[in-house]
Formats: C-alpha cells, structure tokens, sequence
C-alpha cells in the first residue's frame, strides 16, 4: 500500500495509541497511559502506520524472554522456547480493508526473519469468535496449536503460531 508510513513508536504516540486501543477494546484488552508505557518498555517490536497525516495502526510483540504477565503469553511461553508474541495489532476503522495490517505484518516478518526469530504468536477470539482475525491470520500463514479459556469461561482464544519465517522484501 502506498502512503502509509510505518516506524517506530515515540512516546508521543501513546495518547493516539490508546485511543485507537479504545475504539476496539472488545477485541483487545484495556490499555491506558501507564499500560502502554510499560508495554512499550517490555516490546521488542512496536510500530506505528501513519497514512493522511494520521495514526492509523499500530502493532505491538514481546519476545519470549520478556517480563510480561499475560496468561496468553504464558501459555505460549510453556509449550514454546523461543518466539515474537503479537501482543495486539489494532487499525483504525475507517481504514481497515486498505492492506495496513498487511503491511505491519510483512514488516514484523521481516523482522523476525532478520532476527533469527522462528515463531510468531498470537491469540484470536473463537468465543465469541472475530472472523476478520481469523480469516486476517489465516491468510497470512497462522495456524491453531491449541485453545484457552479465559475471563472465568466466558471467553474463548485460538492459540496461533507462523512457523518458518523468512523475509520478505
């Protein structure tokens, strides 16, 4: 996609982040100032797209090794000895369809591709299920390993990992 500028976060972008984080909370989880802030110090990876002039996505990872308590993380850490966990991406609405997430994809790949990193983790909602994150994922190679409950059963996630990454520029 042309005109979308993707680099790394600035301090200065957290008060868009949560806001963009807010505008989609039923997909992610809560996050303010200081969650963001913290979250930012613990990542490996965190970047920005900018189209028109404006914050439109983000994507946030930690690696394995990262002080992050987070039962999604902890249940990739106990089956998995190495790998980039996809904390949450996020694009705004008005330009979800346009290939952003794509790009943020492509470029965490290549990331973790440059990286030796041989694992990309994340987690969608399959109760109640997020079609577009599955159908999102699917299509960029993620695959089911395993299932959890959470938020005392009324929440349902499918465990995902892309094995092999290499480049691709």
């Amino acid at each position: 996609m042309s005109g979308v500028i993707l680099r790394a976060v600035k301090e200065n972008d957290f008060q868009s982040i949560v806001k963009l984080n807010a505008n989609e909370v039923e997909n992610t989880s809560v996050m303010d100032i200081e969650r963001i802030r913290f979250l930012d110090e613990i990542s490996d990876y965190h970047k920005i797209a900018i189209c028109d002039g404006n914050i439109t996505a983000f994507l946030l990872a930690m690696r394995s090794s990262a002080p992050y308590i987070n039962e999604n993380f902890r249940w990739f850490s106990n089956r998995y000895k190495s790998f980039l966990y996809i904390d949450r991406i996020v694009v705004a609405e008005g330009y979800k369809g346009r290939g952003i997430g794509s790009l943020l994809y492509r470029d965490i790949f290549n990331y973790a591709a440059n990286k030796n990193i041989t694992y990309i983790a994340c987690e969608i909602n399959s109760a109640p299920p997020n079609k577009p994150s599955q159908e999102f994922h699917t299509g960029h190679g993620f695959k089911e390993v395993g299932r959890q409950w959470l938020e005392d059963g009324k929440k349902q996630v499918s465990m995902q990992i892309k094995a092999g990454i290499r480049d691709l520029s």
